[in-house]
């Protein structure tokens, strides 16, 4: 990416709207918490670390005009700042993650005057976009050494930089291999209802020169059949303490048809996105999305006024599919309730 995805602009949230990419690149500024959460809710920001992002500058913009005298009334205006963009949405944990440590930053510096704390708080959130970048950068390392020269990939949705801050995660994989100069091709699904791998992969891929070819959703089975596809990559919005990931609608399918086939299947994400509190993915909470992102996407009616629709924004892939996870610290692999723990001691010491 040539620009940022999301960053600090003297007061506000700078960000994408990719909800009109690929037709327009545009970008739009968020002035308070109501347009941050609606930013989130509304996928013009997506994609867990970036949300984890918008978080944290949203939680700092909830206070950033604060003329609260006292850490304990500066602390409750805090709160409800982070409350209400926890409720933005719940899956991807790499949103509460964000908002825990800007508050637990907050407690620690709970001693220095309003302004002052005003400021670490920027930081906090600042250095939350530069370990990011780096995160990134190392996944892409880790992820392009299990790569082999004229690999095909098959991705699912979007979790390049736009889904960051300006890398990926499961596109990094693929940035990082094409700049050393092995020569890949993607196989990029739609990704239904609302085409963040039409819209947003294929255009990320493209605009980094590396051969992508879009495919709708179902028929992942049919280029795995013909041969076409040596690895499945993808990204991931919560993994739980055993492995299970969860990841946009669609995903678990892909895995399973990776599995029929023979094919590896990778979880590309940063240790920020393991949630150690979840034993296992029938624990992670499955966001539902609006009726009409189904029925209407994109503006036009294309089902029967008022029929009954359930829309899930994601699924959970049961460990025993995944190939492998993809983290700035390395590659783990099963028994995952051990590799992760290791990874999580890594980030600790």
């Amino acid at each position: 990416m040539a620009v940022s995805t999301i960053e600090w602009a003297d007061g506000r949230i700078r960000m994408i709207d990719q909800t009109l990419l690929p037709n327009e690149f545009k970008h739009i500024y968020c002035d308070d918490l109501p347009s941050t959460w609606e930013a989130i809710k509304s996928l013009r920001v997506r994609g867990a670390p970036a949300i984890g992002i918008a978080g944290a500058l949203g939680a700092v913009l909830g206070i950033w005009n604060s003329t609260a005298e006292s850490y304990k009334a500066f602390a409750t205006e805090l709160k409800s700042a982070t409350d209400y963009l926890a409720t933005s949405r719940p899956t991807a944990v790499n949103l509460f993650w964000a908002l825990d440590r800007i508050t637990e930053t907050a407690e620690a510096n709970s001693q220095l005057p309003i302004p002052a704390l005003k400021k670490v708080l920027l930081a906090e959130a600042l250095e939350i976009i530069n370990e990011d970048k780096a995160m990134c950068r190392a996944i892409g390392q880790h992820g392009m050494a299990l790569l082999n020269e004229n690999d095909t990939i098959l991705t699912h949705c979007n979790a390049g930089g736009l889904a960051t801050s300006d890398y990926g995660t499961a596109l990094a994989v693929m940035f990082s291999a094409h700049e050393a100069g092995k020569q890949i091709q993607v196989y990029a699904d739609e990704t239904r209802p609302l085409l963040q791998g039409a819209r947003l992969t294929t255009w990320e891929l493209m605009q980094a020169g590396i051969d992508v070819t879009l495919i709708c959703d179902n028929m992942a089975a049919q280029v795995m059949k013909e041969g076409k596809i040596q690895c499945v990559i993808v990204g991931a919005d919560r993994i739980a303490a055993n492995g299970d990931t969860a990841n946009k609608i669609g995903t678990y399918n892909v895995a399973i048809l990776a599995e029929a086939h023979g094919i590896p299947f990778y979880v590309a994400a940063p240790t920020s996105t393991l949630d150690f509190a979840l034993e296992t993915g029938d624990q992670i909470p499955i966001e539902q999305r609006a009726a009409e992102e189904v029925t209407e996407g994109f503006g036009k009616l294309t089902a029967p006024d008022g029929v009954k629709v359930y829309s899930p924004a994601f699924d959970v892939t049961p460990a025993a599919f995944v190939t492998a996870i993809i983290t700035e610290k390395g590659v783990a692999r099963a028994p995952y309730t051990e590799s992760l723990q290791a990874m999580r001691d890594a980030c600790d010491t």
